[in-house]
């Protein structure tokens, strides 16, 4: 099993949960791609796991891009599935050995996912539960509920990419996570592309992690770089998705920033203007970005990984 396995780690700033994180995959191959921390994450690693690769970037590069290098190393190293792993999530029980068994006997799900609890293992956690609501699947809940026979296996057009279990034919043809997103965004970009070149999503309903994020809350002001920053991620997914088709869109939301940019300049309102420009500034700069990503993806091949 560990030799077909290889389980990808990206981290930065991990110590909070590393030490559970790693001792929940002992025993496989492990790789942790390590985004610059500066909190004694590698230090840690290094004296108390010499057995894990660890592969440290001299800056954070993002979670799509140091998964690419865990990835590329896995299939070096003769990996025929690669699981991510999040820094701040642990496996539970047979998990891992279970997954591998159902994408054996189930190939045509390029990706399949545990179910994520919450750090006190009494609830399914919050923002994985909207990902396998009934709008996607009705049968999974409805199953339970009312006592039918429940599949080991649930299919969902996206599911977060916190612990994915990934098949090296599914890489061979998808490739690796689409650069053009740093941190959030390039998930659902990549289910989008599985299910473009033919793979399925999978919910493995035995298998369980615990995704301690429950008490961390993040939220955005308006008119500030965060913002903008979750606009520009927005766009990207969207317009980037190659199952979808791209509209003149983009265009009329040009158009329409240049009238608000025009109107809080007469009222005053003169931050708020600034932030219109912003943000049309950044989409006329990303239309580019999004016209070669959707190109690439639609061919078949490892691209993104070295």
């Amino acid at each position: 099993m560990s030799k077909e396995l290889s389980i990808i780690i990206v981290t930065y700033n991990a110590m909070d949960w590393i030490s559970k994180c790693l001792q929940s995959v002992s025993g496989f191959q492990v790789i942790v791609v390590d985004n610059n921390s500066d909190d004694g994450t590698k230090k840690f690693i290094k004296n108390n796991y010499p057995e894990v690769q660890l592969i440290e970037q001299a800056k954070n590069i993002g979670f799509g891009q140091a998964n690419n290098i865990g990835i590329s190393q896995a299939l070096t190293n003769g990996a025929k599935h690669v699981f991510l792993l999040n820094q701040d999530a642990w496996v539970l029980e047979e998990c891992l050995g279970n997954l591998v068994e159902l994408q054996n006997k189930n190939p045509e799900f390029g990706i399949l996912s545990p179910v994520h609890l919450n750090a006190k293992k009494d609830k399914m956690d919050a923002l994985f539960s909207q990902h396998v609501s009934f709008q996607y699947n009705p049968y999974f809940f409805s199953d339970m509920v009312l006592k039918s026979e429940q599949k080991e296996l649930y299919e969902f057009p996206f599911i977060n990419a916190a612990a994915w279990l990934i098949s090296k034919e599914c890489i061979e043809n998808v490739g690796g996570f689409d650069p053009i997103f740093f941190h959030y965004g390039e998930d659902i970009n990549y289910c989008s592309r599985a299910r473009y070149h033919g793979f399925k999503i999978g919910l493995g309903v035995n298998n369980f992690i615990v995704h301690d994020r429950e008490e961390r809350k993040h939220q955005i002001e308006n008119f500030t770089r965060a913002h903008l920053n979750y606009k520009e991620r927005n766009y990207k997914v969207r317009f980037a998705n190659i199952t979808g088709s791209v509209s003149d869109e983009l265009k009329k939301k040009q158009a329409d920033l240049k009238k608000d940019i025009l109107k809080n300049i007469i009222f005053f309102r003169f931050k708020n203007a600034r932030f219109h420009l912003d943000e049309l500034l950044m989409i006329q700069r990303i239309i580019p970005e999004i016209k070669e990503s959707r190109e690439l993806n639609k061919l078949k091949g490892k691209h993104y990984l070295n």
